[in-house]
């Protein structure tokens, strides 16, 4: 269900839905499953196929960090081959350029491959790319064994010098904002010489299910990976097998299409959506019933329908989102719409992402009308009548996300850049729109 590339208006006017939907919908791959099955494909002992990759930019901006570093990853076709890196070979060095865009899975997940290279990789990207943290990550790297130059930053541009061997042992990190600092670790520990031991020392990791997804995706590649005491993660050294990996649904982008079912009374069905999964999305299950909100598992997928009435029948929420905090601009657009009062907490960590995302939702929710208390780790909604205007995205996806649920109930939101949610999600304005 798509619709031919056409230019967008910007701001784009967001559509109503005026009457209860009803459809089924086929989403995109999972960016966090594609991106850390290309990382491991490309350190794997023999050739692998991603298949149902996302096509998105991150994921291939992933790709083409892989290809600089000397794998070699096909992505014509919606299966991608890749043939992992060559042995190093300090005679020939690589000189790589790594463009990260927006993408906080390349920006960290890369530089520890990096260091298994004869050569250098010079790490740049988007401008407020240079605003994400990722000095953890190189810090660790740098206790490794791995050589590296930011300037003293911790951020964005730096230079990842490898000599093709990295000694890998213990070391101890504070990843409190951010589970990919220690994905990162993880995912190319087993090529150390000493494999890796991470060690979590500051206030709670958060979206642990990431990390989750991380082990299990190491372990079914017959990687030994030691998660049985708290704040630590020990991977052993030793070949990673080569697996061929089908892609499950990105569950966090059904967040608006569900969330359509609940402002509209309507009914969505999410096809394929599995029956176990490691991906933070899965909670919108729980949340959705939570806000009044009819979850059933059918033959298709997962059936979402809202209370008879839409948004102004929707309860408000009282939720700890610390670990699925990329779900909160979408569940804070609904609990802006919602008849009862809502609080979202343990979310500070989200001010870190694409942009501050607790400012920019009690900023825009705000603009439009919203009763919206920021907090330091959340939101307090209250009941208030909406209004149009222009919801802005700050260059995030799921700022966007959340624009078009107002969207969707309020007439007259006009919701800019919404062409940011190609970062996981191609053309998605004119899927979005198909549907209503």
């Amino acid at each position: 269900m798509t619709t031919p590339a056409v230019a967008l208006a910007d701001p784009w006017p967001a559509p109503v839905a005026t009457t209860p939907v009803d459809v089924v919908v086929a989403l995109p791959g999972s960016k966090s499953l594609t991106n850390r099955a290309l990382i491991l494909a490309a350190l794997a002992d023999g050739p692998s196929v991603v298949r149902r990759a996302l096509r998105s930019r991150d994921t291939l901006l992933m790709a083409q960090a892989l290809t600089a570093l000397g794998a070699r990853v096909d992505t014509d076709g919606d299966d991608w081959a890749v043939t992992p890196l060559s042995p190093a070979s300090p005679a020939s060095p690589v000189a790589a350029e790594v463009d990260c865009g927006l993408a906080g899975t390349v920006m960290r997940f890369v530089p520890p491959v990096a260091g298994l290279v004869a050569g250098t990789a010079a790490f740049d990207g988007d401008a407020h790319m240079r605003n994400r943290p990722v000095g953890e990550v190189l810090a660790a790297l740098t206790a490794l064994g791995v050589v590296i130059d930011d300037g003293g930053r911790g951020s964005l541009p730096f230079t990842v010098s490898g000599s093709g061997r990295v000694p890998g042992g213990t070391v101890v990190i504070d990843a409190s904002a951010s589970s990919q600092f220690v994905s990162a670790l993880l995912l190319a520990g087993a090529r150390y010489e000493h494999g890796v031991d991470v060690r979590h020392d500051g206030k709670p990791v958060p979206s642990l299910p990431h990390i989750e997804m991380t082990v299990a995706m190491l372990r079914d590649r017959g990687v030994a990976v030691d998660d049985s005491d708290a704040n630590r993660w020990a991977v052993a050294p030793g070949p990673i097998a080569a697996r061929d990996e089908t892609i499950e649904p990105d569950l966090s982008n059904a967040a608006p299409f569900l969330a359509l079912a609940a402002v509209s009374g309507g009914s969505v069905t999410v096809r394929d959506w599995p029956t176990a999964t490691t991906q933070a999305g899965d909670a919108l299950r729980d949340l959705l019933a939570q806000m009044g909100c009819t979850v059933t598992r059918v033959a298709d997928g997962l059936r979402v329908t809202g209370p008879a009435g839409g948004h102004r029948a929707l309860r408000g929420l009282d939720a700890d989102l610390h670990d699925v905090g990329e779900l909160a601009p979408a569940v804070a657009a609904l609990c802006a719409l919602a008849s009862t009062p809502s609080r979202l907490s343990g979310i500070a960590h989200i001010r870190g992402h694409e942009t501050d995302r607790l400012a920019a939702l009690a900023t825009e929710l705000g603009g439009l009308g919203a009763d919206v208390t920021e907090h330091p780790d959340g939101l307090s909604i209250r009941p208030a009548p909406l209004r149009p205007g222009t919801f802005h995205t700050y260059a995030d996806h799921r700022m966007a996300h959340a624009g078009v649920i107002i969207g969707a109930a309020v007439p007259g939101v006009l919701v800019e850049n919404v062409t940011t949610t190609s970062k996981t999600f191609p053309d998605f304005p004119g899927f979005w729109a198909a549907l209503i």
